[in-house]
Parts: structure tokens; sequence; C-alpha cells
């Protein structure tokens, strides 16, 4: 691991500005005021927004399910390094222990983050990181980014839905196809059709 580590806290997950369907992680310095945004994909979002939510889920998340292969065979996650950022891509790596040796393993940012919070693990990036891409959080902006949830199909407007009604049909994901018709349905005051969408 490289020296000069600084510690990062996570603050919270919130819709990226910068790419569509895709949710930003905001990381604060711990003793500074520099503030991180590392854009996720939404299963990641959701692993990493339902543990800051202490939220239980019925069966184990692919992280939850690597944690606990951790502890069966005696792995320890010691810290997970953010080392480089490039063409827009946070690279980091995991410090892994066990008795007798210690591993390190390249990993996506957003996996490395949501076993890290699993583990209570601390999570570093280093000075360059940070120069490249932390920007400065301003007078009197809230210090806690809100875990915002994702939207439903109940929340969507009939224009919308429809749109994802029509991508959802272009990519042939059926099962996904038949509850935007459903939702479009229930907004129109209609009763569902079963010839609405071929199974």
């Amino acid at each position: 691991m490289t020296e000069n580590k600084i510690e990062m806290d996570v603050m919270g997950i919130t819709y990226s500005q910068i790419q569509s369907g895709a949710y930003a992680l905001l990381l604060k310095q711990r003793d500074g005021d520099l503030r991180v945004p590392i854009v996720v994909g939404v299963p990641e979002a959701q692993s990493i927004a339902m543990r800051l939510e202490h939220v239980i889920p019925p069966r184990p998340l692919s992280h939850d399910l690597m944690v606990s292969m951790f502890h069966a065979f005696g792995i320890s996650l010691d810290e997970v390094l953010i080392y480089k950022f490039s063409e827009g891509v946070f690279m980091s790596k995991l410090k892994l222990s066990t008795n007798d040796q210690d591993i390190e393993l390249e990993s996506r940012t957003s996996d490395a983050i949501a076993l890290a919070l699993r583990t209570n693990s601390p999570i570093y990036t280093t000075q360059e990181v940070l120069d490249k891409t932390g920007f400065l959080i301003k007078d009197g902006e809230q210090g806690k980014v809100a875990v915002k949830p994702k939207r439903t199909l109940s929340d969507m407007t009939v224009d919308e839905l429809q749109k994802k009604l029509n991508r959802a049909v272009a990519l042939e994901k059926y099962e996904l196809a038949a509850s935007i018709q459903k939702a479009i349905n229930e907004k129109l005051g209609n009763e569902p059709k079963t010839d609405d969408i071929a199974e």
C-alpha cells in the first residue's frame, strides 16, 4: 500500500447529475473539507444505500455473501485504497489478510466501498486522487447527503411510463413491460388487457 493515505468517510448516495440512470456516491475527507463524487451503477448504489440505512434484505446480496465468505475462511478486509483516477475511472484495491499472508486485490470502487461498509474497514485515497477529483463544500451547505430512493413506476408520468415501456419491449424485457403497462392502465383508470403485452 502507498504512503500518504487520506482517510475518507461515506456521506451518502444521490442521483447522478452527470450520468443518466446512475447514482453518485459522495465521500468526504475525514480530516478536511474536500468531497469526492463517484458515479456508481444502480445495483451497487442500492447495496450501499441498504447498508447505510441498516436495511436487512430477505436474502443476502452479493456483497453480504462475500463478507460471509471472508468470515468463513478467516479473511479480514483491512482497508480499501482508492489509489488512482484515470480517464474518468476510479481504481481501487482491497487489502486482505489471513493468519499467514497479506493479499491485495484490484476491485471496482463501488464494490470495495460496499464491502468496507459491511466490515467497518477504513477507506483511503491518495493526495493525487484528492487533488484531481476533490471539491470544497460551499458555506452553509449541509454536510450530509440524503439517500434518495429509486423512483418507482407509480412516481412516473404516463409519458415517462410509455417511453419506458417502449424501451422494455425493444429490449425484450417482457415482464418489466407488463409491469409498466399495468402502471399505465392504473394511471389512466383502465382495466389491464391480457393482449397488451406478448408473452
